[in-house]
């Protein structure tokens, strides 16, 4: 069964393909071409971008922290700038919201607003993530997840689900169809911040990770098909 409404966590590596830096257009316009199947299927989409492909500043030891999350945030609003231009150009309306003011690049986020468009059919990105430092476009996903009141969050990833250990080293890996929030935080299972994880729990809204390189994985992921690991709270 599909769902209603849902955020999409795009990883910003991912829209950047095989060049691993700034943005791959061929990647973007399949990704696009997929929402666009949403779109048309009535399902309301809104967009989280991390900003991996231009900057990941808690790597840099010469750079404040604060500082550097600041760079990330206005990464994220450059993703999301272009991958929503790169939707228009596949027939869908958008707009692009930011916690924060920038000029008239972006708008400023209110949950009516962003309500209001997404029920207008236009897919809403969610950039600058929570607007301010310490916090991960994980905690962010959660957050815009919680405040729009979405049924899922669809995290499209490199790795198509959750293992009980990294599948790049160990080759037995199992991969779990699947898992709750609190047995993620027994194992110790990476897949969102700690932060993100327990809001996620508290607040009841199941997350489903999966791979963005399946073919069509974001529609299949949307309408429920199990080509992942669904989390539950």
């Amino acid at each position: 069964m599909a769902y209603k409404r849902v955020l999409l966590k795009l990883s910003g590596e991912a829209l950047a393909g095989d060049k691993r830096t700034g943005f791959d257009e061929a990647t973007c316009v399949a990704v696009g071409k997929q929402v666009k199947q949403l779109i048309d299927d009535g399902i309301q989409v809104a967009v989280v971008i991390g900003g991996g492909n231009f900057w990941r500043g808690r790597s840099s030891e010469t750079i404040d922290r604060i500082k550097a999350d600041h760079i990330g945030c206005l990464a994220t609003v450059m993703n999301c700038i272009y991958v929503s231009e790169i939707f228009r150009f596949c027939g869908m309306d958008t707009a692009v919201y930011t916690p924060f003011a920038c000029g008239s690049f972006t708008e400023l986020f209110t949950k009516d607003k962003a309500v209001k468009d997404l029920k207008a059919g236009k897919v809403v990105f969610l950039a600058g993530g929570t607007g301010h430092p310490l916090f991960s476009t994980d905690t962010a996903t959660s957050l815009r997840a919680i405040e729009l009141d979405t049924d899922v969050i669809l995290m499209a990833r490199a790795v198509d689900g959750v293992y009980d250990s990294d599948p790049k080293e160990n080759p037995n890996a199992k991969r779990f169809d699947t898992i709750s929030f609190e047995e993620v935080l027994e194992r110790k299972l990476k897949i969102l911040d700690m932060t993100a994880t327990v809001m996620c729990m508290e607040h009841k809204v199941p997350l489903f990770i999966f791979s963005l390189n399946e073919e069509n994985g974001i529609v299949k992921a949307a309408k429920g098909e199990p080509i992942g690991t669904t989390v539950t709270p």
